[in-house]
């Protein structure tokens, strides 16, 4: 069995902010969830950051049990290309310290609901705590619009005086709202492209674009070429698994043998639905055959 360790995001970040492609963050919230996204990234040679928001944690029976989980995928399913598992959202910093004790690699401390004084400085304090565990630490400014995982939001555009404000604390990446927004758009995605460009040469550190179910294929190109390193997904997937199941109920596969075995439930269509999505973010995103 290969034992691969959890990477932080700092070298694959900056190989992507170089390299003018992206490492998709593919949220996850089960152990199927991860196997599958797993197998997928090593068979298209990608590396992969697994997002944990808190909600999901809670569900999946916390941050040491999600470590236990992921550590013991990568060992048994012999992954070979570099995984990252990374706090999406992390809303305190009490919580985000602890995904940083319990082994996760990455964390995003997500201040943005508070005034940019009291976000860098909340900031300052989790990266130098995760500076000592060789954790990397994403922040965000401005809002990201939408719901996810029961967070609501408008969207707040970054500006350029508090981005300059966060890349001072020694952050690892920077998720500045230009237009993005989690869960599903109302009408045509409004990225502000010239900003991004902005930004990225500025503050040189890589971007992060969350909310990046449902942004057209050109833009998602454009946003990369921009400085966006990191997009984030989760709401396709979840959308997929979604239709997988609902495919096998309204088939009444269920009802026939042993079709109410869970494995098979969830396995006949949901997981396929989902490594299929999952591909084809990985190969619009360019991160196909960098791990």
């Amino acid at each position: 069995m290969i034992i691969n360790k959890l990477v932080n995001t700092k070298k694959m970040l900056i190989d992507a902010k170089n390299g003018k492609y992206a490492v998709p963050q593919f949220n996850i919230n089960n152990l199927e969830w991860a196997k599958v996204v797993l197998e997928l990234v090593q068979e298209e040679k990608s590396p992969v950051i697994l997002g944990v928001s808190e909600g999901a944690a809670k569900y999946m029976g916390g941050y040491s049990t999600i470590v236990g989980m992921v550590n013991g995928l990568i060992g048994e399913l012999n992954i070979t290309v570099p995984v990252a598992l990374h706090l999406d959202h992390g809303t305190t910093v009490e919580s985000t310290m602890a995904a940083i004790d319990a082994g996760f690699s990455s964390v995003m401390y997500d201040g943005s609901r508070h005034t940019i004084e009291q976000n860098v400085k909340e900031t300052k304090e989790v990266v130098e705590y995760a500076k000592t565990k060789d954790v990397s630490v994403e922040a965000e400014v401005g809002t990201v619009g939408g719901e996810e995982d029961g967070i609501v939001g408008g969207i707040n555009y970054a500006s350029l005086s508090d981005v300059e404000a966060m890349a001072t604390t020694g952050i690892d990446s920077l998720a500045a709202s230009l237009g993005s927004v989690h869960g599903h758009y109302q009408g045509e995605p409004d990225l502000q492209f010239d900003l991004m460009n902005e930004y990225s040469v500025k503050i040189r550190l890589p971007l992060v674009l969350h909310g990046g179910t449902g942004i057209p294929d050109d833009m998602v190109r454009k946003a990369i070429e921009a400085g966006e390193a990191k997009i984030n997904v989760n709401t396709e997937l979840q959308t997929s698994f979604t239709k997988g199941v609902r495919r096998y109920i309204e088939e009444e596969k269920d009802k026939f043998g042993t079709g109410y075995d869970p494995r098979k439930v969830l396995g006949t269509y949901a997981w396929p639905e989902i490594k299929k999505a999952a591909k084809l973010k990985v190969e619009l995103f360019g991160s196909k055959n960098k791990g």
